[in-house]
């Protein structure tokens, strides 16, 4: 059955095969036709020369129904873990003949979900159908994929075609952002022996916050208070302002071990904290930034996410060593807390079949995450010099 299977498939996708009732006129006609050439009877011959037409007719018109037809794909925009992806697939007909029963499929990465499927009666000529359809979400992540599938047995009913077209699809599923109130990590950032320089630039970021450099559209994890209602109005839609940025302005730096050895639920976690504390930074009206193993120093909201959702555990150190600044360092590698810069803050996640680990530097507060714990909580919990 293996072998037949494959032998169908691919005159299905190569030609067409045939249906069920194309198997049963195809052993009718072998039937007339053994008839005919036992008995020469020539009204023998002329059923089964019609049957056999019937058939050709069948594969051929089922092979062309499928030409001509465009797939595109509209871009998918991005969203949150849990929320639904929006696909859009429009099926253009130009020829001057309307096209019937098609049977479209969407071929889904596996681990975004099985293939998507639509029937469609018809698609009148020189027009198209606009096919739109919803994905839930379950795990972040960059997925891809590049095949639409379309399948019809029109007109006759005898023989099936499919053909597949290369439409190419990117969907970027972001990771969690919590809502923190407060977050420690970040409030307490450049607190240590050079508060005095610390508070200089925070006045100096506070007089100058009114100065606007330009107007750009809002993006999420903007700060309300940014907002030129003014402009917003105008335009019907929202404008933020980009104020001036002085190189004296307070820094936060996110580094995230991406590649370090980690348990991937903690590392789910971690990427989860370092968004969240990227974006609380952000309200907070300071200038963050994020490190990966990877990617290197990066910021901008969009870029960020984009980083978060494709980011994974172990990858290869591309952009070198972690920068020599002051940073908040997620790790599940207690030995890597030795060689944080002064005023860095950390988020350690140990294994908890692990023996613990002390590190011989207590210079610097963080947070030891308890993975039965809610992680919101415990980011948003004081500061300790012990793991």
């Amino acid at each position: 059955m293996g072998v037949i299977n494959r032998i169908t498939s691919w005159l299905e996708t190569h030609w067409a095969t045939p249906a069920y009732a194309g198997w049963l006129l195809l052993g009718i006609a072998i039937c007339f036709f053994a008839a005919a050439t036992n008995t020469m009877a020539g009204w023998l011959y002329v059923i089964s020369g019609i049957i056999f037409a019937m058939l050709g007719l069948g594969a051929v018109l089922s092979v062309r129904s499928l030409r001509d037809l465009i797939v595109r794909r509209n871009p998918i925009p991005p969203v949150t873990v849990g929320d639904q992806l929006t696909i859009e697939v429009e099926i253009i007909n130009q020829t001057k003949q309307p096209k019937t029963l098609l049977q479209v499929q969407d071929v889904l990465p596996f681990v975004l979900g099985k293939p998507v499927q639509i029937s469609l009666e018809t698609i009148p000529s020189q027009d198209a159908h606009r096919w739109i359809y919803y994905q839930p979400t379950q795990k972040r992540g960059v997925y891809r994929w590049d095949t639409v599938q379309l399948r019809t047995g029109a007109p006759l009913g005898l023989f099936w075609c499919r053909r597949f077209r290369d439409v190419p699809a990117k969907a970027f599923v972001y990771p969690t952002v919590l809502p923190l109130n407060s977050c420690p990590l970040v409030d307490q950032m450049g607190q240590d022996e050079n508060s005095l320089y610390y508070n200089r630039d925070r006045r100096s970021h506070a007089a100058t916050e009114g100065v606007t450099r330009a107007l750009r559209p809002y993006r999420v994890g903007d700060p309300i208070r940014l907002i030129h209602w003014r402009t917003s109005a105008r335009y019907g839609e929202f404008k933020v302002r980009e104020l001036e940025v002085f190189t004296g302005g307070q820094e936060v730096i996110i580094g995230l071990d991406s590649a370090g050895v980690w348990d991937l639920e903690d590392f789910e976690q971690a990427v989860i904290a370092a968004a969240s504390i990227y974006f609380y930074a952000g309200r907070s009206g300071l200038n963050a930034k994020l490190w990966t193993a990877a990617t290197g120093l990066l910021w901008g909201n969009r870029v960020v996410l984009e980083t978060l959702a494709a980011v994974n555990a172990g990858e290869d150190a591309t952009a070198g060593d972690q920068p020599n600044l002051p940073l908040i360092w997620l790790t599940q590698n207690p030995v890597t807390l030795n060689s944080l810069s002064h005023g860095s803050r950390w988020v350690l996640w140990q294994p908890q079949s692990a023996t613990p680990i002390k590190s011989a530097n207590h210079n610097f507060p963080g947070i030891s995450i308890n993975t039965e714990q809610p992680l919101q909580v415990q980011l948003q919990q004081p500061l300790s010099n012990n793991w």
